[in-house]
């Protein structure tokens, strides 16, 4: 487990100060807040929790702890979360694989992803990027699917866990290319991308937000992106649309939750104080450098957007016949 505490400009001394006035602010935690991610330090949840982080520590004048808690796609910290107290204090960063697509891999889930949360805001939704090391051969979409086909079962994908939104996307590539390939998965994006650069695996579907310094570096080179429309963050590089696969699209999207039965007040406030966050222009460009949009809206908005992704990804499962061991 892995703990990084912000803490407001003012230091531990004006937090202190400012302690009444956030006893008079009811809907806002007097206490430390964390805001649990469930991969590893590096991945795209990561970076996006502690741009998150820090301003809110800021604006609260509070301490806002990012605590990792890595494995199982991203189940453990949804587990975790669930069963804390419903005071504010203990925060998710939700994500894709915890709150859409294991629901439908995993029969006996140890969490309701609907009844078990409070939403409060979507944070934003990036593309993921179909990545690969510099030493690679195949470059482009097209010299990706020739290799695997000459290769059958040889090429490897890494992702940040089995059932991970990277995953589906590499099931999803497999499909549409006719092709069979390796997948390798990972405690997160972090470890991932350390093996890709290293050249122990070829190829991965990774999320924007983790792939982009590493892609803008020149360790990673970006082969194709996974949304409709390019990102403004990566305004050259193709989507896989534009590569020879029209309709492709998998996305990963992330948003903060709490403990089901949060005060309604604690959660109109906090939506209200991650919008104001999201819409900062040092923020907003930070989160376009990684290909994170349109975050933001309501609490109710970002719990229809969680129902509308389970049924989407649930019917990809069914379909693709995605085991979760796969």
């Amino acid at each position: 487990m892995h703990r990084r505490t912000f803490i407001g400009t003012a230091g531990a001394a004006a937090a202190t100060l400012a302690a009444p006035l956030l006893h008079a602010q009811p809907t806002l935690p007097t206490a430390p807040v964390r805001i649990v991610v469930g991969f590893s330090p590096g991945g795209g949840t990561d970076i996006l929790a502690r741009v998150i982080g820090q301003k809110l520590a800021v604006m609260w004048n509070n301490q806002v702890i990012v605590e990792n808690r890595a494995g199982a796609t991203g189940m453990i910290a949804a587990e975790y979360v669930a069963k804390q107290p419903a005071d504010g204090t203990a925060l998710l960063m939700a994500h894709i694989n915890s709150h859409a697509i294991a629901p439908a891999l995993y029969p006996k889930i140890p969490y309701n992803a609907e009844r078990d949360f409070s939403p409060i805001t979507l944070v934003g939704v990036t593309p993921n990027l179909l990545i690969c090391g510099e030493q690679q051969p195949a470059k482009t979409v097209r010299e990706i699917v020739e290799l695997c086909k000459k290769n059958p079962g040889k090429i490897s994908f890494g992702s940040a866990g089995n059932g991970s939104a990277q995953h589906l996307a590499l099931e999803m590539f497999k499909l549409a290319a006719g092709i069979d390939a390796i997948h390798i998965p990972y405690k997160g994006s972090g470890p991932m991308l350390t093996d890709l650069i290293g050249g122990q695996i070829n190829y991965s579907f990774d999320t924007m937000t983790a792939a982009t310094p590493h892609v803008k570096s020149g360790k990673a080179i970006a082969v194709a992106q996974t949304r409709e429309k390019r990102a403004k963050g990566h305004p050259t590089v193709p989507t896989m649309a534009e590569s020879g696969f029209p309709g492709f699209e998998a996305t990963t999207w992330y948003g903060l939750v709490g403990p089901a039965k949060m005060p309604p007040a604690m959660v109109q406030r906090m939506n209200e104080d991650i919008n104001k966050v999201l819409a900062m222009p040092d923020v907003i460009e930070k989160f376009e450098q990684y290909g994170a949009e349109d975050g933001g809206g309501s609490a109710e908005k970002f719990a229809g957007f969680i129902q509308s992704e389970s049924k989407k990804w649930a019917k990809v499962v069914k379909d693709a016949n995605v085991k979760a061991d796969a």
